[in-house]
């Protein structure tokens, strides 16, 4: 049994509002009037405020006519003690930031206590969803998936041609380690670690306006700017969707920094590592993916020598404990968002990941109701195992659309020549695309419940594209399939009933593909569909980390994974339409193009006209007024050129199952399965809480 202890509301008895005053040092204070419990439900008559489901202190007080008062979880010294290097815990006023965030739950205000546990793929695999449900950034996408609301930042003003960014920030709020969260650990993650060619070896394009860099000022504790070198409305949504958050505790990774202690080397060396930077790495990694082992798995000397398992963060909860098998978490002391009854979030003590690569395995283990929550990697295959079995483990499976479409990506950069040149073809791309037999995809392996579609970049599609892309060369026609490989050459010189390539050369296209990113039957059908056609191919399933190995050394034959954004994450990241067409976690091809571009041409391969077009068109989309002329003329030609040179080849468009257990509340109904908009980010999973009576 999950341990979680009632919360102490606004209306709470006197005798235990004063034992936990006395607890959390506030004795001797007049207690206030309990404030309405708001939630999203039962408003209680209070108006809403500035933004959807939340308020800022003096607006909820002002709204509600009342005076929080503060509660925290009872066990908040205990899990303070469990975590490595923190000092003792102060008192909940010395804690909270003076300006809190005040949360309204969606159904009831919660209980403290319990684990939450998930499951994950493995140690940086199939872990964003998991990571979600703790995440902040500087702010977030409210539950409508259009409204940006503060987080981090109690709000943000942008100047009138969006070249100026201002964030504002909490006052009093802290680090997880209680260290003051200030304006110089925004700066400090940009300018020490973004743009540090040591550390990212390749600057984000999130962090660059049409590839130049932007500046970053403090203009007091709470006040941060970004100045930009040209318009860049959409970088705002990329801070409300991205796991790549823009801050970092300056004074904790700072002391291993050689460009801000001159003494950074010597410290790491006495600590036994090489330099400085190499201490860094191993707190923070080597790219901005916020999931990197800590330490415990990473450092090359005792971690005793250092002084936390982990960096210090500003999410809900931290980790303690990190094993090949899974982690462990507990609540953060310092966490920056209170409920309406002015009870400090998170409700949920404990959160336990294990890590299972086997999909097989961690679906017995949901039918089991072993799981609290699951949306990633549920593919709608495994949808009817678990609603048959929903009653019976008391857990509730809803299906929701999907903004991505699984996709198949020929490796036009391919290091077999000969393949290179065929893939490079457009007319095979288009005759490999006519092959699918969409509608039997659709019936297989969706149980009729998709939509087939062609891969166009934006999901959903804007007004400014063309309908006709959708279908571009969506069609079932293997007629047309086998005219067009004739064209080419490829015959069937043995008569084994497979064709060679034009130099007589025979040809296997392998499919390697992970469960994590396109579902099984769907590769299966599509093997068999080119197989009917003439193309021999080969399926076989690999893990996430043996997928993305082999892509980013080139080594595929076609890569597929789920692809797609809406316009607004567009607007922020070009890294759909700029080669590889992709980071290092989906679909990405043209490795040898993304070379090229990175070198100035120096190495690598070039790419066709129509590839540079794109480059060019996206920089210039972000910095366009959006739906203007001139935006909705530069979105439709990057649609024609993406489309219609078939990169990414589509399937079918399809819900999928999340998955959460009953004894779960505050769990609202999602409106899309997807990792667009970072999963249960604009869910709250702070206020989610564990019921288990």
């Amino acid at each position: 049994m999950k341990s979680v202890i009632p919360v102490k509301s606004g209306l709470m008895v006197y005798a235990g509002a004063a034992l936990m005053m006395l607890q959390f040092g506030f004795a001797g204070q007049a207690l206030a009037a309990g404030c309405p419990e708001v939630t999203v439900a039962d408003s209680k008559g209070v108006a809403a405020g500035k933004y959807p489901q939340q308020y800022e202190l003096a607006e909820f007080e002002s709204l509600a006519n009342c005076k929080l008062s503060f509660q925290g979880n009872p066990d908040a010294a205990a899990l303070n003690k469990r975590i490595r290097g923190n000092p003792g815990l102060p008192s909940l006023a010395n804690r909270l930031p003076s300006e809190p965030l005040v949360v309204a739950p969606y159904d009831s205000i919660g209980k403290y206590g319990g684990t939450f546990d998930v499951l994950s793929n493995a140690t940086e695999a199939g872990t964003s969803d998991f990571l979600s449900v703790r995440h902040v950034n500087l702010v977030r996408y409210s539950d409508d998936l259009t409204t940006v609301v503060p987080n981090i930042a109690k709000d943000w003003k942008w100047n009138s041609d969006f070249t100026q960014l201002t964030f504002f920030l909490r006052k009093g709020h802290k680090w997880s380690d209680g260290e003051p969260f200030t304006a110089e650990d925004v700066k400090y993650w940009y300018d020490n670690i973004a743009l540090n060619k040591d550390i990212m070896e390749k600057a984000k394009d999130y962090v660059l306006v049409g590839g130049e860099r932007m500046t970053v000022d403090v203009i007091d504790p709470q006040t941060v700017r970004f100045n930009l070198p040209a318009p860049k409305p959409g970088l705002i949504a990329h801070f409300a969707t991205s796991f790549a958050q823009g801050f970092q505790p300056k004074h904790f990774l700072g002391k291993w920094d050689p460009k801000l202690n001159l003494g950074a080397d010597a410290l790491a060396q006495k600590a036994g590592f090489k330099d400085g930077l190499e201490v860094h790495s191993n707190y923070y990694g080597n790219s901005d993916w916020t999931d990197t082992p800590s330490p415990l798995l990473r450092s090359p000397v005792k971690v005793k020598m250092l002084p936390a398992d982990v960096v210090p963060t500003l999410e809900s909860h931290i980790t303690i404990s990190d094993t090949t098998e899974g982690r462990h978490l507990v609540a953060n002391p310092y966490f920056h968002m209170v409920d309406t009854a002015g009870n400090q979030l998170p409700y949920i003590s404990e959160q336990d990941e294990v890590y299972i690569n086997e999909n097989e395995v961690r679906i017995l283990k949901l039918v089991n109701a072993e799981v609290d929550y699951k949306e990633q990697s549920l593919q709608l295959a495994s949808a009817p195992l678990l609603l048959e079995n929903q009653e019976k483990g008391d857990y509730t499976i809803d299906l929701r659309p999907e903004i991505t479409i699984s996709t198949f990506a020929f490796n036009v950069t391919s290091e077999d020549l000969e393949k290179r040149k065929v893939f490079g073809d457009l007319r095979f791309r288009q005759a490999m695309s006519v092959a699918i037999n969409r509608a039997e995809v659709n019936e297989v392996a969706y149980f009729g419940m998709g939509e087939p579609r062609q891969y166009i970049g934006f999901s959903p599609a804007p007004d400014f594209v063309d309908k006709k892309w959708e279908q571009h060369f969506a069609q079932f026609d293997p007629k047309m399939a086998n005219s067009l490989l004739d064209q080419i050459g490829m015959k069937d010189t043995d008569g084994d009933g497979f064709r060679e390539l034009p130099n007589g050369d025979k040809i296997v296209i392998n499919l390697q593909f992970s469960i994590q990113g396109i579902p099984g039957p769907v590769v299966e059908l599509v093997g068999q569909h080119w197989a009917n056609v003439g193309i021999k191919t080969t399926v076989k399933e690999v893990t996430p980390d043996e997928f993305r190995s082999a892509q980013s050394s080139n080594k595929l034959d076609v890569t597929m994974w789920r692809k797609g954004q809406p316009i607004a994450i567009v607007l922020g990241n070009n890294e759909l339409w700029v080669p590889p067409y992709s980071d290092y976690f989906g679909s990405r091809t043209g490795m040898l193009w993304a070379e090229w571009v990175d070198s100035n041409g120096a190495s690598g391969a070039e790419p066709p006209d129509y590839a540079k077009q794109l480059i060019a068109d996206i920089n210039a989309f972000q910095s366009a007024v959006v739906g203007s002329a001139e935006s909705d003329k530069l979105g439709a030609r990057m649609v024609e050129n993406l489309a219609g040179n078939l990169l990414f080849i589509g399937t079918v468009k399809a819900p999928a199952p999340i998955y959460h257990r009953n004894a779960l509340k505050n769990f609202p109904v999602y409106k899309t399965h997807s990792y667009e908009y970072y999963r249960a980010y604009p869910y709250r999973g702070m206020q989610w809480y564990l019921d288990e009576s």
